[in-house]
């Protein structure tokens, strides 16, 4: 027994913000993002559109592809960092708002890993019969906490929503095995410093603004690959595969720069990188259910192709995983 996806959606807010946009916010250009991000627009939240928000709209449309029905469900793991609200988990909002009245609720929290994060999970419970049909979502308004006047980090991220409705199989294809790392000491490359029990919101928090993402991209940078490379390859060697197995690479969207460097050093092309970047930005833990939703519309993915889901984030996380579509 092992489950499979047997459905996708994904939505991503109205607004787009482009980078000749952000020339009007910070000093920076348009060419100077593409260079070195390859982001050229990233999608932004409305006034009061939440989390739970974004996240519904791409659970019904997984639904809705899985030919499933919300009391179908029997768990739904929504992974993000932006929830809602602290109390009470923007799972539940979402569980309440679907009309899942059978399932349990629960939010994980692993920054741009969380939707592997949450994979593993709902991949836990089908395997060893304890749920049969688990939602996973990734939603973040990412918005909610950029610095709209740090350069470095403003121009990187966006809002959006990915989901996946999982099931058991006991044929030969869907989710072979996930990997999950974590690296503590490294928790400060990128951080929100504020907001929690260490720093909690007062004027002086607000002043020295802890309530945004705080990154040190290059060491960030060079850490990425790394850990990335080494997911894959970790991956793969856990089913006695081979990169030239690998039909399609779909990774955490971060930073064209980061990706092309992977690549290469797994020897892949980059048109066996499944991307959209360039279109939405850093999308933390929606970014693989978004571009995984795509791509599967689009006809990309087909039956019996391989995939190898990687990732790295805040915590420090690395995550990988292989899917048989």
């Amino acid at each position: 027994m092992r489950s499979h996806i047997l459905g996708t959606g994904a939505y991503v807010p109205k607004q787009v913000l482009t980078n000749v946009d952000l020339e009007g916010l910070v000093e920076t250009s348009d060419s100077w993002i593409v260079e070195r991000t390859g982001i050229r627009e990233r999608r932004k939240a409305a006034p009061g559109e939440a989390c739970s928000d974004l996240g519904i709209q791409a659970a019904q449309l997984a639904l809705q592809a899985a030919h499933l029905q919300a009391d179908d469900l029997d768990l739904i793991v929504l992974a993000t960092c932006t929830g809602d609200s602290p109390l009470p988990s923007t799972a539940s909002l979402i569980q309440y708002r679907l009309g899942a009245t059978s399932a349990a609720a629960l939010d994980i929290s692993a920054a741009c890993c969380g939707f592997v994060y949450a994979l593993s999970v709902a991949d836990a419970y089908i395997r060893s019969g304890v749920y049969r049909h688990v939602l996973v979502i990734g939603s973040e308004v990412m918005s909610s906490i950029t610095d709209w006047t740090d350069r470095n980090t403003c121009v990187l991220f966006g809002d959006g929503a990915g989901a996946a409705v999982l099931g058991p199989t006991e044929e030969d294809r869907g989710l072979l095995s996930v990997h999950l790392h974590a690296d503590g000491r490294l928790s400060d490359l990128i951080c929100v410093p504020g907001g929690g029990s260490t720093y909690p919101v007062s004027e002086s928090m607000l002043a020295e603004r802890l309530q945004y993402v705080k990154m040190r991209g290059n060491e960030t940078f060079k850490i990425a690959v790394k850990t990335m490379e080494d997911a894959v390859r970790e991956a793969l060697d856990a089913q006695n595969m081979k990169v030239s197995d690998v039909d399609f690479l779909l990774p955490h969207q971060a930073n064209i720069r980061i990706l092309k460097a992977v690549a290469q050093r797994l020897g892949l092309s980059m048109e066996q990188v499944i991307l959209n970047l360039d279109r939405f930005g850093n999308t933390s833990a929606a970014s693989i259910p978004l571009a995984l939703d795509e791509a599967v519309r689009a006809g990309q993915i087909r039956p019996g192709c391989l995939i190898v889901l990687a990732a790295f984030g805040a915590g420090l996380t690395w995550a990988s995983g292989v899917i048989r579509w």
